[in-house]
């Protein structure tokens, strides 16, 4: 299930946010509210806070533009994207699938930290030359900033992050923009994207080893360039480096699984005569007859053996256990034009995708139009380890 909410629709492309994104943008905005308090003591705190706010706010539209970037290349070439979700580490793109060529990851992957980077060069241009009048002030940044109105203060602080957030994302570490960037090219080398992506995962873990290694440092003392040092910026530094040594592992995990259910049609897996029950009954005879009496929380709903739809647990859950007697299994059901089905022969990896991209636990099998089966999360998860415990 998705953690977080939707906020809106861009193109088509919903953004959402995580719970964690507002752990991140109290801490943003409180510690700029306080560093603008050290150039501009004589601004009131309501003053300072909410620039901050405003900052903060605009901060993480320009995260939507880095990722909308990469979102609306992958759908010019044909590549579903289904959301823009914001978290505690910025921004990711939910792209549905790897892309077909090097040149398209390279175009999908680039194209954001080039949104960046021109967005903050931008920002920070407008500020200085309107701002301090003159670039020659660069040479006493604390003057310069102190002499800034509020408008341009938050143009510059925009600008600079922008301008960071691009840099950041050109590491190499995969699966930052930077280590996708290095795949493609390694994928034009090699003519294997699974070599390739293994290899940029194996970069990707050392960048995020020497972060860690850094940001333990910096708690102890070590000033690091750019990053600097005391306990607060290397806890962060070591907790991003953690972050990106894991989804580095998991990012070439996942392709290892697509890989393995390549050209696996989704019969050798599917569940070909799961449980089903008709539209009429109760919620209550659904749960207290079905649900209780097997280890089934998805059931079909058959009608004259037409599938007209699919019932779940968590529709149950969504009704006041006071009206489950007066409900039927009909009202509650998701109809079949709002399904996504696989077919038999389907790959089953185009049928993990599409599980993957609509959150789902469970895909009807149709064949001919009638239903064939069930697939489920836990039958490809029980094949993967059928597999695995037969190749040992």
């Amino acid at each position: 299930m998705n953690r977080g909410f939707r906020i809106g629709r861009i193109f088509g492309i919903n953004i959402r946010i995580d719970w964690s994104w507002v752990f991140i943008f109290l801490l943003v905005t409180w510690n700029l509210s306080t560093a603008l308090g050290e150039f501009h003591s004589d601004w009131s705190p309501a003053l300072r806070l909410g620039l901050a706010l405003v900052a903060t706010i605009l901060f993480f539209a320009s995260v939507v533009a880095h990722e909308l970037a990469h979102s609306l290349m992958a759908k010019a070439r044909g590549v579903p994207v289904r959301s823009i979700t914001l978290h505690l580490f910025g921004g990711v793109s939910n792209i549905q699938r790897e892309p077909e060529s090097p040149q398209g990851e390279f175009l999908m992957a680039i194209l954001g930290p080039i949104t960046s980077l021109v967005i903050g060069a931008a920002l920070t241009w407008v500020a200085l030359m309107a701002g301090a009048g003159r670039l020659s002030a660069l040479s006493d940044p604390a003057k310069v900033l102190g002499q800034m109105s509020p408008l341009f203060t938050l143009l510059l602080w925009l600008g600079s992050v922008n301008v960071t957030l691009g840099l950041f994302n050109l590491i190499p570490g995969f699966p930052l923009d930077g280590g996708r960037v290095l795949r493609s090219i390694l994928w034009a080398m090699t003519d294997d994207l699974r070599r390739a992506t293994r290899w940029a995962s194996w970069v990707g873990q050392a960048i995020a080893w020497l972060m860690i290694v850094a940001g333990v440092a910096m708690t102890f003392g070590v000033r690091i360039p750019f990053f600097g040092t005391g306990l607060g910026n290397g806890l962060w530094l070591a907790f991003i480096g953690w972050f990106l040594n894991s989804a580095s592992a998991q990012s070439y995990q996942k392709l290892v699984v697509r890989d393995i259910l390549q050209d696996v049609p989704v019969a050798r897996m599917m569940r070909t005569s799961p449980p089903t029950v008709p539209p009429a009954i109760s919620i209550s005879s659904l749960v207290h007859d079905h649900v209780m009496r097997t280890d089934d929380h998805c059931f079909p709903v058959m009608e004259q053996d037409r599938l007209v739809g699919l019932v779940t647990l968590e529709d149950a859950r969504g009704v006041s256990r006071d009206a489950w007697d007066t409900t039927s299994v009909g009202q509650i059901m998701t109809p079949t034009d709002q399904l996504v089905t696989v077919r038999p022969d389907e790959d089953a990896a185009k049928a993990l995708d599409k599980l993957m991209g609509r959150d789902v636990r469970q895909l009807p099998v149709l064949r001919g139009g009638k239903l064939g089966g069930l697939l489920r999360r836990r039958d490809i998860v029980k094949w993967l380890q059928l597999e695995s415990e037969l190749s040992a």
